[in-house]
Formats: structure tokens, sequence, C-alpha cells
């Protein structure tokens, strides 16, 4: 490989052969074929250089003299000090440029030495220079180069001189010693220029010629201080110091240039290293999740090799490894830019990869203990800068860079500096990219299962879906997850969940897409399984995970509800999406009711629900446009049939669906966390109808139903009290109807609310009491003032013996708590008679009225009851026989 540090020379650093990954792979054949193309190109060089020095030696005539014995060794001595004082300078493209002052001895020489002397001198202090610097591998290149120089050198100045019309004998001219001298660094930079085209390299024609132009430059400069010290020096001899400021200046200012430019290749080599990063971190993103055994980090192996190849180029290295473990359980992969490891594996206890800290080391087998010494030995190099790469206090990898090759002195502090400043950006660069990879997995994985989540079932599941004709979400509901959880507490639900998880895991396989949606409710995609075997499928794993759970000491019983859709169930004009899927899936999954645990999805599902959502999202609009009102149903004491209050029930007139009953669109408005603007709007009508009954002097009560989620709202009791203060209505004639079951449900919340209610006077009744829990303790517990008996039981009295036995056993059980008893569903004379005659104080139903709107209500009262004077200057109603 061309290496000519002579004359500001170019110096092509292009290895035949991209480095290597995980080990020490065979060259390749591109390697192979580049070295033999390489050592034709040096053949032909030395033979030129042969040819061309045995040529010029004869045309040019040697005439010997004792000096030449002293003159001799000091250029040699001055030949090979320009070398060592060279100044290396990077450029892209895998090429080097070395400042250097041999134009000084050179121009020097042509004034003081025949031809001969002053090609021997180059030649033992540029071939002395490469074997001092290990690089015998360029030595015949480099011999060709330097008589080729040497030879163009003294052939340009013989021309020139003959053309200034100087004789044989006399000195040269200035001018030609100056052409000779510039010929010599020209003569090196087209060398090196075609090595670079014979090792197949790029470089651009603008850089070439960029590259020409700063070695002539800098070759014209040195050439002319060399020239002028010595004319100066050889007519004033005093005149030497003079003459050697001038050149420490000219040093000082290619140092400082030199520094510069350093300091610039730096920044754009930390720029490009992130760059790097950064630019395959989003290509590793878009990579097929097959080619994951590629990845060290994220990044493709090559990239990484990429990346080393760039970081061996500017620390001008023989060899930079990359050992990376960006996972506590990863094993460490080895990336190597460069020359191959005679070892791919280094010992367990290799005190290279052992280094506290984050700092570079910089080891010398010559100054290194026995230990590090071996460690070098077994990589094949002679010094190393080691650098741990490491996030917080968890080691990430090593880099290693092994033996500089472009000075005689190795590595020095700017190349520690260097690597250490890459080394920090990459580790950062690296530990961002495994805490995004761990957001990622975040973000969509389930952290308790380390299933899926929806979003990650989601993302999942499109491919698949494209892929494949027939397609089955599966929707898995476990209705043990809050049974569980209220009896044990939340971290025993959560063993369960995780138990229920590995056993649907176990059940499809490793490959199906599996997803924990919420609390104890997975999906599952099965492709490629036909329409009519998926109820198979979903029964199977039924009766999989209905089987007793083993948790710890306890076995848990629980069962399992799961809903399916297909492909194949699309309705017309539908597109295959995992989101309408996983909605139809939920949709059948609740439709699952009694022994009917598996249930697939079917186009009519999704009207009763399309329904449902759409009277939601209606329902605020309807109250504002007054589709929603209130209905009133009187209630009558018995005996003397006095119309005693009225119960307010909504209804619904839909301009699409019609008349809608409370059984339908009440528990979807309560589902939908709606129930208490629903129990407001019921709650002011109700009052407002009552603000006028009392100004007409009537006392009639009011009765509101309330649901289990109003007696979870504790503010509840303070906006009932605002109405009541807003509308100027006693407290006693309001009556709030609850459910016995609702109460129970959560006795905790609701009895607090009930107790504060009937502080405020509110009359408080248990509704359809003998559904539930119907105890004697229960009613005690309960701070409530009437009992109302469920309608089935009332309905039934005339047919069914048991049903009377109930309805008198409530009776007596309210009236035995003091408690007013109501019954409601009295649609018959003589069901009406029986309750009188058991002393049931209040009755509800057809018989009396059915539930009218307000207009029809009053002219109901106006037709069917009689007025009369009561108490306290109020008017009673009584119903007409």
């Amino acid at each position: 490989m061309p290496d000519t540090n002579a004359h500001g020379d170019a110096v092509a650093q292009a290895q035949p052969g991209p480095g290597a990954a995980s080990g020490t792979p065979p060259v390749s054949a591109e390697a192979r074929t580049d070295e033999r193309r390489f050592r034709v190109y040096t053949f032909a060089v030395l033979s030129l250089g042969l040819v061309a020095a045995f040529a010029v030696g004869s045309w040019l005539p040697f005439e010997w003299n004792d000096r030449l014995l002293w003159i001799g060794p000091v250029l040699a001595v001055a030949f090979l000090l320009a070398e060592q004082l060279g100044i290396n300078v990077d450029v892209r493209s895998g090429i080097s440029w070395t400042i250097s002052f041999t134009e000084i001895p050179l121009v020097i020489g042509f004034f003081i030495a025949p031809f001969e002397v002053v090609l021997a001198a180059h030649l033992i202090a540029g071939i002395g220079t490469l074997l001092a610097r290990k690089v015998a591998g360029r030595v015949l290149y480099n011999a060709g180069a330097f008589l080729l120089e040497i030879t163009g050198a003294f052939a340009v100045a013989g021309l020139v001189k003959y053309l200034v019309g100087a004789g044989t004998g006399d000195k040269i001219p200035w001018l030609a010693a100056l052409a000779g001298t510039l010929t010599a660094p020209l003569v090196s930079t087209l060398l090196a220029l075609a090595a670079v085209r014979v090792l197949r390299r790029r470089m651009r024609v603008s850089t070439a010629v960029r590259l020409t132009g700063r070695i002539l430059v800098v070759g014209f400069v040195n050439a002319s201080v060399g020239l002028s010290g010595y004319l100066v020096i050889s007519s004033t001899p005093q005149a030497w110091p003079l003459v050697l400021a001038v050149f420490l200046g000219l040093t000082a200012l290619y140092w400082a240039y030199s520094d510069l430019l350093r300091e610039q290749r730096d920044m754009e080599a930390l720029s490009d290293v992130s760059l790097m990063v950064a630019r395959s971190g989003q290509q590793a993103a878009a990579r097929p999740a097959s080619r994951a055994d590629e990845l060290v980090g994220g990044v493709d192996v090559r990239e990484w090799a990429t990346i080393g190849e760039r970081i061996k180029d500017q620390l001008a290295a023989g060899r930079v490894v990359l050992r990376l473990r960006l996972e506590p359980k990863d094993t460490m992969r080895v990336v190597v830019a460069g020359e191959d490891l005679p070892a791919a594996d280094p010992a367990a206890d290799d005190p290279l990869l052992r280094l506290p800290g984050a700092h570079v080391r910089h080891f010398r087998i010559t100054e290194a203990n026995p230990d590090v010494r071996a460690a070098l030995l077994d990589r094949g190099a002679q010094e190393a800068l080691v650098v741990p790469l490491r996030s917080a206090n968890r080691l990430l990898g090593v880099v290693e860079a092994h033996d500089r090759l472009s000075r005689w002195r190795g590595f020095g502090k700017y190349d520690v500096q260097l690597l250490g400043t890459m080394a920090s950006h990459l580790a950062t660069s690296l530990d961002n990219r495994r805490l995004l990879a761990t957001l990622r997995h975040d973000a969509y994985h389930d952290p308790l299962t380390g299933h899926l989540n929806r979003p990650g079932f989601r993302q999942v599941a499109k491919e698949p879906l494209r892929d494949f004709a027939n397609a089955v979400v599966l929707r898995i509901d476990l209705d043990v997850f809050s049974t569980v959880s209220d009896a044990l507490g939340y971290a025993w639900a959560d063993r369960m969940v995780v138990a229920a998880g590995r056993r649907i895991r176990d059940a499809l396989g490793p490959d199906v897409p599996l997803a924990r949606l919420e609390g104890a409710s997975f999906a599952a995609l099965l492709v490629g399984l036909p329409p009519e075997d998926a109820h198979r499928a979903a029964e199977r794993l039924r009766e999989e995970l209905s089987a007793p759970y083993p948790v710890d000491r306890l076995s848990v019983e629980a069962n399992a509800m799961i809903g399916y859709a297909t492909t194949s169930a699309e309705e017309p004009g539908d597109v295959v999406d995992i989101e309408g899927l996983l909605q139809r899936a939920d949709v059948a999954v609740r439709a699952t009711k009694g022994g009917e645990e598996v249930r697939g999805y079917v186009p009519s599902m999704g009207q009763i629900f399309l329904r449902r959502f759409q009277m939601v999202t209606q329902f605020r609009q309807s109250l504002e446009d007054g589709q929603v009102s209130v209905h009133y149903q009187p209630k009558i004491t018995l005996p003397n049939r006095q119309v005693q209050g009225v119960e307010a029930l909504v209804r619904w007139v839909h301009p699409e669906f019609g008349r809608l009953g409370p059984d339908e669109f009440v528990p979807a408005i309560e589902a939908a966390g709606l129930i208490g603007v629903l129990t407001g709007f019921v709650l002011g009508e109700a009052l407002k109808r009552c603000r006028k009954w009392l100004d007409e002097g009537l006392r009639i009560s009011v009765a509101v139903n309330l649901s289990v989620r109003n007696l979870a709202d504790e503010d509840f009791p303070n906006k009932v009290a605002r109405e009541l203060e807003h509308h100027g209505i006693p407290p006693e004639l309001l009556t709030f109807e609850l459910t016995e079951s609702g109460v129970m449900s959560d006795p905790q919340k609701a009895l607090p609310i009930l107790r504060e209610l009937h502080s405020l006077g509110i009359t408080l009744a248990v509704d359809d009491f003998g559904t539930g829990y119907s105890s004697l303790a229960y009613l005690r517990q309960l701070p409530v003032d009437q009992v109302k008996i469920d309608k089935s039981f009332v309905l039934g009295m005339g047919t069914d013996l048991g049903d009377l036995a109930v309805v008198r056993s409530i009776v007596e059980l309210g009236h035995s708590l003091g408690l007013t008893v109501v019954a409601e569903g009295v649609e018959e004379d003589v069901a009406r008679d029986q309750l009188e005659a058991m002393g049931c104080d209040v009755a509800q139903g057809y018989l009396i009225s059915r539930p009218l709107p307000e207009d029809r209500l009053e002219a109901w009262l106006q037709a069917r009851t009689a007025r009369s004077p009561g108490r306290h200057s109020e008017t009673v109603l009584t119903l007409l026989t």
C-alpha cells in the first residue's frame, strides 16, 4: 500500500479489506484481487524507478571529491530529520497528506552533491523511516517512488539548466534547483493518486486537484526557504541565525495549521460517528424482526464495522475493535475494523476488558505490567488505547485502538482526547438507543404478563391480517378477577391474571399474537383458521381456562367467556381491520349469557350495540330538544283511597327509534356514566311539578328512582338540598326509591349517603323488596321509611298461594319495623281488596292509573278524584269509585 512519506507526499491508506465482525472471517475475493493489483503496480513503479535512475545517472556527470564523505551522511541525516518533523494531515477517502520538510535538504543537495549522493541519502532516510515504523510491506513500492522522485527532480533541473543556457560545468542556477525540487512532490502525488485508482478507491477529481495544489504550494514554500537560506548563508555566513529563525517560524506556522486541521477533522469524525449511529438506528427500527440476529444494540453488524472504520481512519490506527454488550445477559459481540485479530475470544479475566471508570487508558507493551503485556500480545499489538463504554455503572462495551501507523512516536495526547470524546458520544448514543428500545417495548407490552397490550396487538396484527384470508380474533374474559381482588387483594388477582395469560399462551402456542387488554381480559389472533373451526377452537380454549387455578396454596375456581369475530363475518362494504374485529369480538363476549359462554359475532349484534351507542351519544342533545320527558304514576292510600303521591318515571321518544322504555336506555346511560345527568333532570322536573301542586294547595309527594352510581357521589346530598331549597319543597314531600341489591353492592359507600339524605327529612323507600336480600337484619340496617313489594308477587297473589304468603309476610315485616308498605303492580280489584285486608298502606298500579304525562295527569286528577278540605287548609284528593 502506498506510503511515500517524503516531499509533502500523499499517502494512500486504503486497506484492502473491510474489517471483520464477531471473529476473524476469511479475506474476501475483492481484497485478494486488490492485493494482486497493487503488487503488479509496485513492481511497475520499482522497475520504472530503477530504469530512470540508471538513465539519469548515465546522463549527469559525477565528480568525486573528499567532501562527499561527510556531505552524504549529513544529507541522509537532514532527510531523516525532515521525515520525522513531518506533520500528518488526513484527507477523506482514505488519503492522508504529510507536510514534511524534505524539500529543504533536497534543494540544498542540488548545490553541494551530485545526483548519486542525493539519491542514496534520500533512499537511506526514507527506507529507514519505514522500517522503524514497522511498515515493511510498503518498502518496495516506496523505494521505487523514491527513485522516481529524485531522478525526476534532477532530470527537470538539468532540463531547466540547459534551457537557461548554463554550461555543463557551471553551477546549477537557482531556478533549475527550484523547479527540480517541486518535481519531487509532484511525482510522489501522481504515484499516490495512481495507487488509489489501482486499488479501486473512490476519490473525486476536485479533491485530487485540490490536494495536488496544496502539496505544490507547501513544496514551493519549503523549497524557497531552503534555497534562500542556502544563498544567504553561502554569501553571508554570519546570517545563519536569521535563516534558522525563519525556518523555526515556518515550522510553527505549519504546526498551527496542522492543529486547526486536526481539530476540524476531529469535529467531523465526532459528527460522522454520531450520525452513523443515529441513521443506523432509524434503519434498524424499520428492519424486519427476522433479521434481529444480525443486530447489535439495534444496529446492523456491518454498520458497526463502518463506524469502526471511521474511528480507525481518524486515529490512523492499524486496528479498531468494538466489543459490545448492551444487555447484561447478552454475549459480547466483537466488530473489527482493520487488521484481523489473532484471537477472537479474549480470556475471561482479560485486564483490558475489566477496566473501571470510563476514561481512556494508553498501554505500551514496553511499559505494561505482565497481565496487560500478555493481553496486548494476544491481540498482536504493541500499543493500545482502551476505553470502556458505560451507562451509569453498567458496562455497554469496550473500544480498543491498536498500533498507530501514521507516526513513529505512536498515539499521542490528542488521540487519547479524541477517542475519549468519541467513546462518550458513542456510549450516550447506545444508552439512548437502549432506553428507546425499552420505551418502545413498554409502549407495546403489558408490564404484568409480558404479553402485548392493546396498541401492541394492533401493531402486530396488521401484517397477518394482510397476508391471510381467514383470521379470527378471540376476546377472552375471566369473571374471577374482581372476586379474587375483593376477597384476597389485588396481589392475588394479579397472580391469577399471570396464570391465565400463561395458560392461554400454552394453549395457543408461542407464535399466536396474544394481548392483555385490561383487567382479566385477553385477545388473541388466529390466522389461517377456517370460520367453521373458530367456534370449536374457542370452546377448547374456554375449557382450558375454566379449570381451577392453583395459585400458591390455593385452588381458585374460574369461568371464562369468549367472544370471537372472523373476517368472513364482515358486513357488506366492510374492510378487514383489527380494531373492527376487536370491537366485534367485544360485542360477542358481551352477548354471552348463562350457559352460553362462547359466542361468535353476527351482524345483528352490531346493530344492537350501535343502537345503544347512538342512544348514549345523543342523550344530552335529546334532553335539550325535549325528547326526554317525565311521566307520573299516582299512588293511593288504603283503605281511604286518597292520592298520596306520584312516582316520576322517565320516557324517551327518539326521532329514529321511537318510544324507548326505561329498561332499554337507562342501563346504557348508567354504564356511560350519565346517570347523574338523568337523575338531575328527573328530580328537577318532579320538584317543579310538586311546586305547582303546593301553589294550588295540594300536598302530593313525588318519588324519584336512584341508581347505585348516585349513591357513590359524595356530593349528591348537597345537590338534592340545593334543589329542594331552590323550588321551596318540604323534604318530606320527596321520596327516593332504591333497590336493595344496589344498596348492598357497596354498603360502605351507600349507607353514609343514605343517612345524610334521611337526616335532611327525605323519605327513603326500598324498591322491588322480596327479590334481593329481603332480611330483617338488612331492613334494620338501612335508614328507610318505606318498603315496596315487588309487582311480580302482587300480580301472582290471585293464582299462587306462595306469592300471597310472601306479600302477607312483607306487610307484617314492614309494619313490625314501623315502615310504610307500598304495593306496586296492582291491576285488579281483587288484588286491591286483598292488600287492603292485609293492612297494606299504599297501592300503585294500572288499576289506579298508567304512568301519565303532566297534562294528562292533570286531566286524570280532575276527572277521577274528588277534592275535599283536609288539615291545615290543604285540599285532599280522593279517588272516585
